[in-house]
């Protein structure tokens, strides 16, 4: 059966479903800060995330959409209209759906620069598909589109792009991340964080292991993984996807495994300033990894969504000559590889992070 939106004449756009052996659930939580004040706003500094997990049933449960409605009007405004014919796609994660058994390791993701925190739902519903729960959070007025429960809509505020506007940006995210796991903690001890108390899904309180936490992120996303890290010990391993990195981890770098992945248009470690100096202070496993024939936005959906957009929006986002597929496949296994061998330590999944996989010859090896 076609959706209204079908019906009424729109375009659907579609992404790949996760190839793991578990249907993902997924639900969206609303959290308030009162310490700290948010620098944009000046009101008590609040978040929306998404957490997606492994779940035992999905059956008559509606599958939440890429982005609510009212972040997807804003979305569809900042393109001038270029975009006004299509369905933006439906996720493949059950909104609440029950949780699937087992104490498994967390993953927090914090998105790109003026991205929103679903624009990395084709690895996070992967990662979560093969046993991991995935904790995505929207950074309002740095983030894209935010949407609260009550309907307000935050839009990103662009910064005038100086090292310290970035450097105070990605602490706030930093801060963010750290404030998002501090909630789980009080969430599996039996607290519910969502700011109106919205019933959380059953079997949720119980499955999150803290003890295996990682974090991940495209771009800016990936600077606040790294400078997290640095802060919060908590946090065991993480991945910065294509992004220059900021603040006092530039100079001391981690003493915990890190993955850089770059492409040959961000040649990291040649050509971005920060990420030589950081690399030369990883003292545990690091390595940096290259996506061939890649752009930019090759590690997030917009490279599956471009090839379904009219040619003149497609060139303007930053994905090169990738296939998309090839592409999505690739950051996918890479990304499970390293945390299935940092958190789970299985080290057959190490192969895949020497590069030159047969499978995967998109991945190249750089250095480690």
């Amino acid at each position: 059966m076609s959706t209204p939106a079908v019906a009424a004449g729109l375009i659907p756009i579609r992404l790949a479903g996760p190839t793991g052996p578990a249907p993902v659930g997924a639900v969206e939580l609303h959290l308030v800060d009162p310490s700290r004040t948010d620098p944009w706003s000046g009101q008590p500094r609040e978040v929306m995330v998404t957490v997606t997990y492994p779940a035992a049933d999905v059956r008559g449960r509606a599958m939440l959409p890429w982005l609510p409605s009212g972040a997807e009007r804003a979305l569809t405004a900042r393109f001038g209209g270029a975009v006004d014919g299509y369905e933006l796609p439906k996720t493949h994660s059950a909104n609440r759906a029950p949780v699937r058994p087992g104490r498994r390791p967390v993953l927090l993701h914090s998105p790109g620069y003026n991205a929103d925190r679903t624009f990395n739902t084709l690895v996070i519903e992967e990662l979560a598909s093969w046993g991991y729960v995935v904790v995505a959070i929207d950074h309002p007025y740095d983030s894209g589109e935010v949407e609260f429960p009550d309907g307000r809509v935050v839009v990103n505020h662009p910064d005038d792009a100086s090292n310290e506007a970035r450097t105070a940006a990605v602490a706030v995210r930093a801060a963010d991340l750290r404030f998002v796991l501090d909630q789980l903690t009080v969430l599996e001890r039996g607290g519910n964080p969502d700011a109106a108390g919205r019933p959380l899904p059953r079997g949720l309180r119980g499955t999150l292991d803290l003890t295996r936490v990682g974090a991940f992120g495209h771009s800016r996303g990936g600077a606040a993984s790294a400078a997290m890290m640095y802060l919060d010990k908590r946090v065991r391993a993480g991945v910065d996807l294509d992004g220059t990195l900021y603040g006092p981890v530039v100079k001391h770098g981690l003493d915990r495994p890190f993955l850089l992945m770059d492409t040959v248009v961000h040649d990291g470690l040649n050509e971005d300033e920060t990420w030589p100096p950081f690399w030369a202070h990883l003292s545990d496993w690091h390595r940096c990894l290259r996506l061939t024939d890649a752009d930019h936005n090759c590690f997030t959906d917009i490279v599956a969504i471009a090839p379904q957009l009219p040619e003149a929006v497609r060139n303007t986002l930053q994905i090169g000559p990738i296939p998309a597929d090839r592409a999505v496949a690739a950051v996918r296994a890479t990304v499970r590889a390293f945390f299935d061998l940092q958190l789970r330590g299985r080290p057959d999944a190490g192969h895949l992070l020497w590069g030159a996989s047969p499978r995967y010859p998109e991945i190249e090896y750089i250095a480690g």
